[in-house]
């Protein structure tokens, strides 16, 4: 159907917001359907460039499924880089590295920590209060390579000190260990 309503848009004069929906919800129905290759073909075929950054983005602002919005980040930032605001590319890089790091956690957790696939330091800092220490190593790990050149409004070292932060609370013993006397 939506590609039906498309050649109709090749035929008849259609209101440009209309055509930005029809597209729009038809990439994210690709995307849920996981057909990335049919996505990224469906983006290619559009010639407008601002119709097509208006549509990646509206269909980013959706909050489609983790691998939908891992899709749509790693597009904007590598066609539209230049076209978005300061402010802007740094939360769809931090969307991207956050879906980055969600992807390396198991499969089954990953639902309980996708609302923060847009904040991957408070992400890292859950994990840590959840006393994940092993998904720890591997998000960090990830964090580290995937920050290597790129700003987006946290730095290695900010990770460095939220590991700091815990494992000294880690060692914290709020009461003192006494002797037996026998």
């Amino acid at each position: 159907d939506y590609e039906l309503c498309e050649e109709w848009g090749h035929l008849y004069p259609v209101p440009r917001e209309d055509l930005i929906n029809l597209r729009r919800e038809h990439l994210l129905h690709l995307l849920e359907m996981g057909d990335m290759e049919k996505a990224l073909q469906l983006l290619q075929r559009i010639e407008d460039p601002g119709i097509c950054l208006a549509i990646s983005e509206q269909s980013l602002d959706q909050h489609p499924n983790l691998a939908a919005c891992h899709f749509l980040a790693d597009y904007l930032t590598a066609h539209f880089y230049a076209s978005l605001t300061t402010a802007r590319r740094n939360e769809i890089q931090a969307l991207y590295i956050g879906s980055k790091v969600l992807l390396t956690l198991p499969e089954l957790s990953r639902v309980n920590y996708f609302h923060l696939s847009s904040r991957p330091l408070l992400m890292l800092e859950q994990l840590l209060m959840n006393m994940k220490v092993d998904w720890v190593a591997v998000a960090v790990q990830t964090l580290h390579q995937l920050l290597a050149g790129q700003e987006i409004g946290f730095t290695v070292e900010d990770i460095n000190s939220l590991l700091s932060k815990y494992a000294e609370k880690a060692l914290n013993f709020p009461f003192t260990l006494k002797e037996k006397r026998s």
